[in-house]
């Protein structure tokens, strides 16, 4: 187990530290500043197209097809995957570990990583086929595969990039999307909801942590819970997640709003430490060992990847099934995805642990070592009445529906990295992962070390490289793509749609935008 954690901790200084943050804002910074900060200048149009259309039938009403799914119900799958964990303890963990700077950073990759995603999205739209099943499959194998891997001389190497991404993301669903997120909702589940007699039935010890038959029945109504969805494949998963998401997400940032102006006096030094904390060489808190800059940079841009995946080229994987035609129309869901995730989600919960008391904004001390119950914490200092832990009760329970809905949306992520690697055989060996996915959790619910945390994290990294590659790579199709949605759409002008790589897609989404009129 040493040895296996010295070569991940390796592995991922080099994948995150060296080289992944780095070309995480360099891809950002670039597809920025070639669509002329899109983010910003269009945010109206985007504003308009996403959260002003959730009336709009077309956009919100479910599609009889079974090749696709509404534009809300990929929305909510992909936030599904998105808004979890990661915004609750991951955030709290950046806190902890690079302090308050930290989530200064996660804005800024946030800010850049809103023309990843769309840049994602795009693409993803744009060489998207129909499966053996009759549904869109898209995502960053493909136009690695046949975006990148369609510039001379580098169709081998668009394949390679295709098949490592496919691997990298096929082992992350068990860890990011699984083991992970199971392990969470047991830790803040059995803190916040104590039941001493199946807590005192030890199964057996790791180190200082017992392993309990509370943390094994758990284990399995999820594994039961999940397993009832995933067998339902994608409009089930989809039609869990528009249900869950939208109400846990208004939820959520309520109880935080109520947490932050109880402490409103607070909310002042809270910002001041966020810009201050994140220039310094030293962080201002942390006694002589200080927090290195290169730490604060890294722990929020990871975190921030983390949380709102934009680069990860995942969440590509469920915005490909939209019922859309238009690439840049799923495009501006992407943007308003990081927005919701990182800009709003994120940044409640790290106002309300920095006003909140948990963490001494002097010190960087917590009161707790756990980054799984800071937030929990924070909470509970408020909705506490007498010795009821409403406060824990309530992230617990943020926490498992996030964090199940997590599960669900990685479990489609994996199903189609692995249909891209079986090929013909992909019909039999979806399913066959599937089961190994669910039975998966259970491993979740009893794990006593974070090295299947840590070792995901990895993962991340190696299926963000390749990812990042095919978007830098194919960055002025991106342009054209954008270019011409805007002369089209919002300028009015008289343009040949670009649509898909594919002549018989791109005839078929033509003709049915010129018959109806499609907006």
């Amino acid at each position: 187990m040493d040895q296996i954690i010295t070569i991940n901790d390796a592995i991922n200084d080099i994948v995150w530290t060296k080289v992944g943050v780095w070309l995480l804002i360099v891809v950002g910074i670039v597809m920025t500043l070639i669509t002329g900060f899109f983010q910003v200048r269009r945010i109206g149009h985007w504003m308009k197209k996403t959260v002003g259309s959730l009336f709009d039938k077309k956009v919100i009403g479910h599609t009889g097809e079974k090749a696709s799914i509404s534009q809300f119900q990929a929305l909510c799958t992909a936030l599904a995957a998105t808004v979890g964990v990661g915004n609750i303890a991951g955030v709290a963990a950046a806190i902890m570990t690079g302090g308050p700077g930290a989530v200064f950073w996660m804005w800024i990759a946030a800010f850049f990583g809103m023309m990843t995603n769309y840049s994602e999205n795009i693409l993803g739209i744009y060489f998207r086929r129909k499966n053996q099943h009759g549904e869109w499959s898209g995502g960053a194998m493909y136009y690695l595969q046949d975006g990148l891997g369609g510039y001379k001389g580098m169709k081998h190497i668009g394949k390679a990039l295709a098949i490592i991404f496919a691997i990298c993301a096929t082992l992350a669903s068990f860890g990011i999307g699984n083991m992970g997120q199971v392990n969470k909702i047991v830790i803040n589940f059995t803190s916040a909801f104590k039941c001493e007699f199946l807590s005192s039935k030890v199964l057996y010890s790791s180190g200082d942590k017992d392993v309990t038959l509370y943390m094994l029945i758990i284990g399995i109504v999820l594994l039961i819970l999940v397993g009832i969805v995933v067998i339902g494949g994608l409009q089930r998963i989809a039609s869990v997640a528009e249900k869950i998401i939208p109400f846990m997400v208004v939820v959520y940032v309520i109880g935080s709003f109520v947490i932050i102006f109880s402490n409103v006096s607070e909310v002042g030094r809270a910002f001041s430490a966020i810009f201050d904390m994140a220039f310094t060489k030293k962080a201002a808190w942390g006694g002589a060992t200080g927090v290195a800059f290169k730490t604060i940079i890294t722990q929020g841009c990871k975190r921030g990847v983390f949380s709102n995946e934009a680069g990860l080229g995942s969440s590509v994987m469920v915005h490909s099934n939209s019922n859309v035609r238009e690439p840049v129309k799923q495009g501006l869901w992407g943007i308003f995805e990081v927005f919701a995730d990182t800009i709003i989600v994120c940044t409640m919960t790290a106002l309300v642990v920095l006003t909140s008391g948990v963490i001494d904004l002097n010190t960087g001390i917590p009161e707790t070592n756990e980054d799984a119950t800071l937030v929990a914490d924070a909470f509970n200092s408020i909705f506490k009445i007498g010795g009821i832990n409403f406060g824990k009760g309530f992230i617990a329970l943020a926490i498992l529906l996030f964090a199940f809905t997590t599960i669900l949306g990685w479990s489609h992520y994996g199903t189609k990295a692995v249909e891209y690697l079986a090929g013909k055989n992909a019909p039999v060996v979806t399913k066959v992962y599937k089961v190994i996915f669910v039975l998966m959790i259970v491993s979740g619910a009893l794990m006593t070390s974070s090295i299947a945390w840590d070792i995901s994290d990895t993962f991340n990294g190696m299926m963000m490289l390749p990812n990042l590659i095919g978007v830098l790579s194919l960055s002025p199709l991106v342009l054209k793509l954008t270019k011409n949605y805007v002369d089209r759409r919002i300028k009015k002008r008289h343009v040949a749609p670009m649509l898909s790589h594919f002549p018989d897609i791109q005839e078929e989404n033509a003709r049915v935008i010129a018959e109806t009129g499609e907006d």
